[in-house]
């Protein structure tokens, strides 16, 4: 229950004055903050709130102030009034939301956790292609052949294909080659070209992913910015050696 409450608006003091007025029916302020172990300066700010909502009411007798909560029911109207003017505002929040999406996005993230969470971002890919800059003998040591090989497993399955530059100097291992089955066009930049760090480019965002020594992933969404690396990774792709598949 407390995380349905919390859901609805009520937690901490505001909760338990609430469960506290419910269960007396009709008590002082004074015997509901008893109840609710909170203390009488905090009952009266909790009650303001309470009444302002619907959720409870006073009334005065003998001229003491009394306070009654209202039907549970409330609660539901209470939500649904929130939903009305959530669907009011919409609109106008939509059209802020719109006017964002043309400013440049980036996001950092540390450690491995903070790699693997990028890693697995880029199977979001609506356009349905990959494109990437793997330095394997930095991929194999973070995040690891393990997480490399379920992401590779993951990516086949979604059926997301990978057009995928490496150069020689950092592949460790014969590993992950042209392969028309795992959907994957490998191709090795020039002699002399060294691709120390992996990106990935999908959409209009590229994801960059450092080595164990730096230890960190940035992600940009920008259609400018991916636009300028797209012709970058163009370039490269097209003066690379291609690596026939294997099948």
């Amino acid at each position: 229950m407390d995380k349905a409450l919390l859901a609805l608006g009520l937690e901490g003091n505001k909760a338990a004055f609430y469960l506290a007025a419910l269960e007396l029916g009709e008590a002082t302020v004074q015997a509901i903050a008893s109840k609710a172990g909170i203390g009488r300066t905090t009952a009266y700010d909790v009650l303001g709130r309470l009444v302002e909502e619907g959720l409870v009411s006073q009334v005065e007798k003998d001229g003491k102030l009394r306070v009654i909560a209202e039907e549970p029911g409330a609660l539901v109207r209470r939500a649904e009034e929130l939903r009305r003017l959530a669907e009011e505002v919409l609109p106008d929040l939509r059209s802020l939301y719109n006017r964002s999406q043309s400013k440049p996005r980036i996001r950092y993230f540390e450690g491995v956790e903070g790699i693997k969470t990028v890693l697995w971002e880029t199977l979001k890919c609506r356009s349905g292609e990959l494109r990437g800059i793997l330095a394997m003998a930095e991929l194999l040591e973070t995040p690891g052949r393990a997480v490399m090989d379920r992401y590779i497993a993951e990516r086949h399955r979604q059926g997301l294909s990978l057009r995928v530059i490496r150069s020689r100097i950092h592949d460790i291992e014969n590993i992950w080659p042209s392969s028309t089955q795992e959907r994957r066009a490998l191709r090795y930049a020039p002699q002399g070209v060294d691709l120390n760090m992996t990106a990935y480019l999908c959409d209009d965002t590229v994801s960059f992913i450092s080595s164990k020594r730096e230890h960190y992933a940035l992600v940009i969404q920008s259609e400018e910015f991916y636009a300028l690396q797209e012709t970058l990774f163009e370039s490269l792709w097209a003066i690379s050696s291609e690596v026939p598949p294997q099948e």
